[in-house]
């Protein structure tokens, strides 16, 4: 029974032992071996975006173009077959409401009838006042005629009585005159009032047969093959049923030509200056991993804008996919990974290999922090522009004990040397100023003894400058007074 217990007390103590070593030797063991060879190669520089299929061109799909004639702004949409529909030329794409327009032609029903009567009366009262104007005209003419005879057979009268007959010829002269002037004045009325009423009459006629016509565009119908893709909105919602078409763009839905296609993406502002037209880019789309294509960036925005729900901004981006593919469709999202430089024959390292102290980057080689210079970068993969060669190894993550660990700084030449070309590449290299005497005195009282004699020994021609400007006397020394 001794023994039991013994062996029992034993085998606890191994497994504990077990257990000891794999929680923490085995972690330590891990986290001193995970490293990385420094490699020397061709690094690609990437800005990868999502974005969105969208055809290169359209054809669109109209709905009535004559509403504002009418005073009518937007029409919604009654009904319009499913997004992403195939339809042959002459299908049935959606309904628009037509109650706005049914009004407005049973008003012009109304107004129809009200001055197709008005024309019929119109034309009556004119029948009629140039029926009497003639009656009045024939017996005027009768009464010209009596006169006359009665001048004719005065005659053998007085001279009153002969006086009093002309009197009476001249009379009815007059009135016939006038009245053949009255009845011409009456006709050119008549015509006038005719006219007037029957412009009206056949312009509502008109408006009336354009309602009778533009209500049978409401049934839109596709003016060729191909696949009815919805119409976004300016906030980027689809245009589907309930949805309302200006009548100023009165697109309804469209047919992309889907045989060309490209991305619409959005760059970050940090990224935007590396994003330039014409390089290249790798699409991918979400709906298809493992297929993959190329583009080219054909635009780029000159002016950001704000990302909605985000304060980001972002520059718009165009990508024109090279290839053609059955399976793309407008609306899918695509990966694009925008190519901004290609740089060969550099020392890259992993990302995560890079740590930072103040201003100082450092990598863990060896037992030490080694000081690094670094360059350009990718997603994934950082340039070593000094610091480490070809095939050094270093930690992809802090070892134990890092903290203890010394930094070995690079050699403050080498920081200056990668300075200067850093300035003159971005174009910030200042031009010496020329200083008078008594800013170089200010300046070097300002330097301790150190930086005093590398300024001397950097700048021999100054100092001499400096020690003429003391050689002379305030004022001027040397000259006869007067």
């Amino acid at each position: 029974m001794k023994k039991y217990r013994i062996y029992i007390g034993l085998a606890v103590i191994i497994i504990v032992l077990i257990l000891l070593y794999v929680f923490f030797g085995s972690t330590k063991t891990t986290t001193e071996t995970i490293e990385v060879t420094v490699e020397m190669g061709t690094l690609e520089i990437q800005v990868s975006t999502s974005g969105e299929l969208e055809a290169k061109s359209s054809e669109k799909i109209l709905g009535p173009s004559g509403l504002r004639n009418f005073r009518i702004w937007n029409v919604k949409i009654d009904d319009i077959i499913p997004d992403g529909t195939v339809v042959d030329s002459g299908e049935y794409i959606a309904t628009l409401d037509r109650s706005e327009l049914t009004n407005r032609l049973q008003d012009n029903e109304l107004d129809l009838e009200s001055l197709d009567t008005k024309f019929t009366q119109t034309q009556l009262d004119t029948t009629m006042d140039l029926r009497n104007a003639r009656d009045e005209l024939i017996n005027l003419e009768y009464n010209l005629e009596e006169r006359q005879i009665t001048v004719d057979q005065s005659i053998y009268e007085p001279p009153a009585t002969q006086r009093q007959a002309k009197i009476d010829l001249d009379k009815a002269q007059r009135a016939h005159s006038q009245a053949i002037e009255n009845y011409q004045l009456k006709l050119q009325k008549a015509r006038a009032n005719m006219a007037e009423v029957n412009t009206k009459l056949r312009k509502a006629q008109r408006e009336y047969q354009e309602m009778i016509d533009i209500l049978s565009e409401f049934t839109v119908y596709a003016p060729k093959a191909g696949m009815v893709i919805y119409r976004r909105n300016w906030d980027g919602q689809k245009q589907g049923i309930g949805s309302t078409v200006n009548v100023w763009d009165p697109v309804v839905a469209e047919l992309p030509n889907l045989t060309e296609m490209k991305s619409r993406t959005y760059v970050n502002e940090i990224d935007i200056s590396k994003v330039k037209v014409g390089q290249h880019v790798i699409v991918g789309v979400d709906a298809f991993p493992d297929k993959e294509y190329t583009g080219t960036v054909t635009e780029v925005a000159n002016i950001g804008e704000q990302m909605r729900n985000s304060n980001a901004k972002v520059f718009e981006v165009i990508i024109e996919v090279n290839e053609f593919d059955s399976i793309l469709r407008p609306a899918m999202t695509t990966k694009n990974m925008i190519m901004t430089d290609v740089i060969d024959s550099v020392l890259f390292v992993p990302i995560e290999c890079i740590h930072s102290n103040d201003s100082m980057s450092f990598v863990y080689h060896g037992w030490s922090k080694q000081h690094v210079i670094l360059g350009k970068s990718n997603e994934n993969e950082i340039i070593i522009r000094a610091g480490l060669e070809e095939g050094d190894d270093i930690y992809l993550v802090p070892p134990e004990g890092a903290p203890d660990y010394s930094i070995i700084p690079l050699d403050t030449a080498i920081v200056n040397h990668f300075m200067r070309l850093d300035e003159e590449k971005n174009g910030k290299k200042e031009e010496k100023k020329e200083l008078t005497p008594e800013e170089l005195r200010e300046k070097l009282m300002n330097m301790t003894q150190e930086e005093k004699m590398k300024f001397m020994q950097e700048n021999p021609d100054l100092m001499k400058k400096m020690g003429g400007g003391q050689g002379r006397r305030p004022g001027g020394g040397g000259g006869r007074g007067k």
